[in-house]
């Protein structure tokens, strides 16, 4: 049975991630509070970001932004995008 966890981002009980994404107290914060679907939406969101903004993860800065952009994502509030791209339509 998949682990669930109440989600910070969807404010319901959904599926967990399997492992914490990264090291320390944030990972361990990510795993205890985001769901599998609302990590996955920020990774696509975070790739979109990296490769628009070019951010250069070696880059303190750059990646203090990213964290910041990823703290508005899960709590709902408004977060930088990618400018210009526009999602497909079904």
């Amino acid at each position: 049975m998949a682990r669930m966890v109440f989600c910070r981002k969807y404010q319901q009980e959904l599926e967990g991630l399997d492992n914490p994404p990264y090291p320390g107290p944030k990972g361990q914060d990510i795993y205890e509070n985001i769901s599998k679907k609302a990590w996955d939406e920020w990774t696509k969101e975070q790739t979109m970001l990296i490769n628009e903004k070019h951010l250069n993860m070696m880059n303190a800065e750059h990646r203090k932004f990213l964290q910041e952009q990823m703290e508005k994502f899960f709590l709902g509030a408004a977060y930088a995008k990618a400018e210009g791209y526009v999602p497909p339509s079904n």
